[in-house]
């Protein structure tokens, strides 16, 4: 019977990962199909002068053509146009359009603004495989901006080898649904119930490990917050959770558990473990005072509990971009 078992579960998967690759090879063709139909349009209507009146009749053309046909009214074309006009351009974008869903081609489109942010987007619905509904809420939280106004953190050695930064220096937290006042154990148990939500935001390299990890040093028992593995790393991620302003003294005792987990849970093929201190506000000179002397991989990052203001984010993002450089 187990035998019998352990060969579904191999049909299963088999199944399983044909319909997944017959599903993108589908994707990938109605994709090439928009970009075609976008790039007709385009050529067309700069030889005429009849504009949405064009687009109407070929609207009514293909609806007489394949009766009940979805997506080909005037809007419909009009966005395939717009799809097409967007990337025809962009030689390293181009490649990437078929491999996600026209879905979240026009969430991408309607809601960035830059073809830098656009292709963000698109790279990070690729290697993350965004539903609908995450590529809203990353929208929505402004990833991007959060994302490129933490390029420039102190970052350390282990993290720059990977070549990206998997940390941000803010965190949005808006589906925990705590109330007003909370303590660091309702902010744990919190995280632990959205943990799906949460893994969403820190990105689905990391794998949650425990909660309230203990380590045991000298004969006492200490316990971490969260204790994920991060896949792009290879190493463990202590996260310690604190409700108010960032302290140095926060560093000390991320340092101590760090040593520990190195020391007693680490694999020797495993790289040295990191730790993230998630406050509700930080300094960043106070943050830099505190880690200058440490030499255990770290970082600083705080949280917030409501969607941010993305106009808030552009203008901080602008701002940096405009900062002048100084001739190295």
């Amino acid at each position: 019977m187990e035998n019998d078992l352990i060969s579904a579960a191999g049909l299963i998967h088999i199944i399983e990962e044909s319909r997944q690759t017959a599903l993108k090879k589908v994707n990938e063709e109605l994709i090439k199909m928009y970009w075609k139909v976008g790039e007709f349009l385009s050529k067309e209507i700069e030889h005429t002068s009849y504009g949405d009146a064009y687009i109407d009749e070929i609207s009514r053309e293909i609806q007489e053509a394949f009766p009940g046909i979805k997506g080909f009214n005037r809007r419909g074309l009009y966005r395939m146009k717009k799809f097409y006009e967007t990337y025809k351009d962009n030689e390293i974008v181009t490649p990437l359009v078929t491999q996600i869903s026209w879905t979240n081609h026009l969430l991408i489109m309607s809601g960035c603004k830059t073809d830098e942010e656009r292709e963000f987007y698109i790279r990070l619905c690729i290697k993350e495989n965004y539903s609908k509904r995450q590529l809203e809420r990353q929208l929505d939280s402004g990833y991007y901006e959060r994302y490129m106004l933490s390029k420039d953190n102190l970052l350390p050695e282990s993290v720059k080898k990977l070549g990206e930064n998997p940390f941000l220096d803010s965190y949005v937290m808006e589906f925990l649904n705590l109330p007003n006042e909370f303590h660091e154990n309702d902010l744990r148990k919190a995280l632990i119930k959205n943990m799906k939500d949460f893994i969403l935001e820190l990105g689905k390299d990391f794998t949650f490990i425990d909660e309230e990890y203990k380590v045991q040093v000298g004969g006492d028992d200490f316990r971490i917050d969260l204790l994920f593995y991060h896949r792009g790393l290879q190493c463990l991620v202590a996260i310690e959770l604190k409700i108010g302003k960032f302290k140095p003294e926060y560093i000390s005792k991320l340092d101590f558990y760090l040593e520990a987990l190195d020391r007693q849970v680490k694999k020797e093929n495993e790289n040295p473990s990191v730790g993230l201190l998630l406050c509700a506000a930080k300094n960043d000179e106070v943050v830099e005072y505190a880690m200058s002397r440490t030499m255990s991989p770290m970082l600083v990052s705080q949280y917030q509990l409501q969607l941010p203001d993305k106009a808030i984010l552009e203008k901080k993002l602008q701002q940096l971009v405009n900062i002048p450089r100084i001739a190295e």
